[in-house]
């Protein structure tokens, strides 16, 4: 799986990624330059700089890396969403699930 989330900071961003690393949630973490975000919120249209992370997991990680995020996570409701893999280099995805110590990326 891939999972978009966006941290309000670098340093936030990468202590997560760190976290994520180190509990096996997740078996690579891209951290990508800041990007513009505008979103609504609340009735009022806002806008903020926020890190872009691209998280690889799996499907049998991704309950406790939703849960890890949530739980760590600055923002009241965090981009968390999931994308589905659905062809890979076959050596990569069992890097992932090896990484991750899931059956299958």
């Amino acid at each position: 799986m891939l999972v978009l989330c966006n941290a309000p900071d670098t340093a936030f961003a990468e202590s997560l990624a760190r976290t994520l690393l180190e509990r096996r949630l997740a078996a690579c973490v891209n951290l990508l330059p800041v990007a513009r975000s505008l979103y609504q919120w609340q009735g009022q249209i806002e806008t903020a700089d926020e890190i872009p992370m691209l998280i690889k997991t799996t499907a049998a990680q991704y309950a406790a890396l939703q849960a890890a995020i949530q739980g760590l996570h600055p923002y009241a409701v965090p981009e968390i969403i999931a994308l589905p893999v659905v062809a890979g280099l076959p050596a990569y995805l069992d890097w992932v699930a090896a990484e991750t110590g899931s059956a299958a990326a």
